[in-house]
């Protein structure tokens, strides 16, 4: 007996998981009402009797469609027939489906492809982490119950939240979660690798093929086959370079700059990103397509300040891995880990521990209590902040953010100019945010977003 074949995913309505099937069904044509349910493999379909799904149109070819589960969607491949196949009204060859989809097929033959969804229950989650990310506040459980679920699967993951938070750590914890926990594990910093080289850093290159390269060299796709590839900052790949990776997600097949042949790879994929993927497709910064592919399973890490009952265990954990003494969490010390706001998240909590370990017990206390001195308060948005120019933009970098690594320093920048652009933007449309997206020119379901990212207060009086 066939298996019945699903796939794990977020429905883009709700944010629920779900297991998803696949039926057949006719819409119109001799065989309207019949159906067929895809089984786990190929299932093929025409009028020949060994196909699957038979039909009686005699327009339809004997063997007309091959039609194929994925664990990104679903695969429909023409065999080269004589009255072809339709979908959106182009004759097509081959081409993967995200979801459901009406396929004419010969002359008088439409086939829909319906998903059928069915909710999963995640259960709840009662350890204290996942892998060696910790967590027991009820945003973490959430979110582990999830994972737990999604990383023995094949699902692609996108993992979206602010930098800091831990994202590699996750990506890696579902990597050891997974039936591929015995090959690679392989990162890809898609904002730290300069244009000119990504390319070749990603799908290899062949010797000759361009100045420099003296020797035939493996990507890291191809570094990564039996495994797990890490796509870190996936919204920062330029636009050029995306058509090349959705290639690679449809066909895993990638080939080497300067080949003309393509190389098998067997991977699976965890993206993870601290931008807004959906308004960056709306405004045409990057693919839609590719946005589908990646976000299957789509989550959202908390920031710190979303999970501040973790940050004891958090600390204490940080100081055992760095095996120095001098961290005791006095309740003053404590008070003061839990005031702070943590622009710079789990990340920047693990660099404050290993300071404060280097100031001794002491010293700790001192520290946090001038870094809470030196850190920025959001004022309310009010009618009068639109008269005073804001003079932000030529204060000093801070001493803290500049020690942080390039990426996340980038990032807290990134933040605070937001914070500073969104406080004067809506003070000059007195808290009318149609307006204020209208000067800015971006999305006001976005400004909704940064409102609430950043707890502003808007005075609409």
């Amino acid at each position: 007996m066939s298996q019945i074949h699903t796939q794990l995913l977020t429905d883009d309505a709700s944010g629920l998981l779900v297991q998803r099937s696949f039926r057949l069904r006719i819409a119109s044509g001799p065989d309207q009402g019949k159906e067929h349910t895809l089984d786990e493999g190929t299932t093929m379909v025409g009028t020949h009797p060994d196909n699957d799904f038979v039909l009686a149109d005699a327009t339809v070819s004997r063997h007309h469609l091959e039609i194929r589960v994925r664990r990104d969607g679903i695969e429909v491949r023409d065999l080269d027939t004589t009255n072809g196949t339709k979908h959106g009204g182009m004759r097509i060859g081959q081409v993967v489906l995200s979801g459901g989809a009406r396929l004419r097929v010969g002359k008088h033959t439409e086939l829909d492809i319906e998903p059928i969804d069915t909710s999963v229950d995640l259960g709840a989650w009662t350890g204290d982490r996942f892998g060696d990310v910790i967590g027991t506040t009820e945003p973490m459980r959430r979110l582990f119950s999830l994972l737990n679920r999604a990383a023995p699967t094949e699902a692609t993951i996108l993992l979206q939240g602010e930098t800091g938070t831990g994202k590699e750590a996750i990506a890696e914890a579902v990597h050891r979660h997974s039936r591929r926990n015995k090959g690679p594990f392989v990162v890809v910093d898609c904002g730290s690798i300069p244009h000119e080289l990504i390319a070749s850093e990603l799908f290899g290159h062949a010797k000759g093929s361009f100045t420099g390269a003296g020797a035939d060299k493996q990507g890291l796709i191809e570094a990564a086959n039996h495994g797990t590839l890490f796509l870190d900052e996936i919204g920062e790949l330029a636009l050029d370079l995306q058509p090349q990776l959705l290639r690679v997600l449809d066909r895993r097949q990638v080939r080497r700059v300067g080949e003309t042949h393509s190389v098998d790879v067997d991977i699976r994929v965890v993206a993870a990103t601290h931008r807004d993927l959906r308004a960056m497709v709306r405004e045409g910064k990057f693919r839609e397509d590719l946005y589908y592919r990646l976000a299957v399973v789509a989550t959202f890490v908390p920031p710190l300040r979303e999970r501040k009952g973790d940050i004891p265990a958090l600390a204490n954990w940080f100081a055992d891995r760095m095996g120095r003494g001098g961290w005791t969490q006095s309740p003053t010390l404590l008070e003061q880990l839990q005031q702070h706001d943590w622009p710079g998240n789990v990340r920047e909590l693990r660099n404050v521990v290993e300071r404060a370990l280097s100031l001794g017990t002491a010293g700790a206390s001192a520290y946090l209590s001038e870094l809470a001195d030196s850190q920025p308060r959001m004022p309310a948005v009010t009618a009068d902040d639109a008269a005073r120019p804001s003079m932000s933009g030529i204060t000093p970098t801070s001493p803290d953010v500049l020690e942080l690594p390039f990426k996340d320093a980038k990032a807290a920048l990134v933040e605070n100019f937001e914070r500073d652009y969104l406080t004067a933007l809506l003070a000059r449309h007195r808290g009318n945010i149609s307006r204020a997206a209208s000067e800015a020119g971006i999305d006001r379901n976005y400004i909704h977003r940064l409102v609430k990212k950043y707890g502003l207060e808007v005075d609409r009086g």
